[in-house]
């Protein structure tokens, strides 16, 4: 059982460098690259098409995350009906728990709005060629939405160290 564990764990770490770092890795490299001026004409088709690629990996990991989560929690002795009642949130690690699920949840309810709403229809009202004012508009809620996802993301992997190592 406790290879099982560690396979978890190990899956775990991987997801969460995978998604986090695929975010890291847009941000710091692909939006600075398609702001040059040479990339200007391209750079909405472009980052669409480096989005739906990177959503279908991302949701993967999150998945992941999930899942392996869940199975974590539940090896450190946590039944799934006292995840459910709320029990394993007692304490100062249940706290942390609490707090990392919270920002896990907002994770999900933002990358869900930001993948499958804004962001395709900032794409679609740019290739009908809608006003500036409303499309621009879209795209900056999608690009903050992002950002504040991955400041999320981060704040969770903070929490996470926290759950592993203890409280600072």
């Amino acid at each position: 059982m406790h290879s099982l564990y560690l396979l978890s764990v190990w899956l775990h770490v991987i997801a969460a460098m995978t998604w986090i770092g695929g975010m890291l890795f847009l941000v710091t490299v692909i939006v600075p690259m398609l702001r040059q001026p040479e990339m200007r004409g391209r750079a909405m088709e472009l980052f669409h098409l480096l989005g739906v690629r990177f959503r279908r990996v991302g949701w993967i990991a999150l998945l992941v995350l999930v899942v392996t989560g869940t199975f974590n929690v539940m090896h450190r002795g946590y039944s799934l009906g006292q995840i459910f009642t709320g029990e394993v949130f007692a304490g100062p690690w249940g706290h942390t728990l609490g707090a990392k699920l919270l920002f896990v949840a907002l994770i999900l309810v933002s990358s869900a709005l930001h993948d499958f709403y804004i962001g395709p229809m900032a794409t679609r009202l740019a290739r009908e060629g809608a006003p500036v004012e409303r499309r621009e508009r879209l795209r900056r809620v999608a690009s903050w939405m992002g950002r504040s996802t991955l400041l999320l993301a981060l704040l969770v992997v903070g929490l996470a160290v926290m759950l592993v190592r203890g409280m600072p």
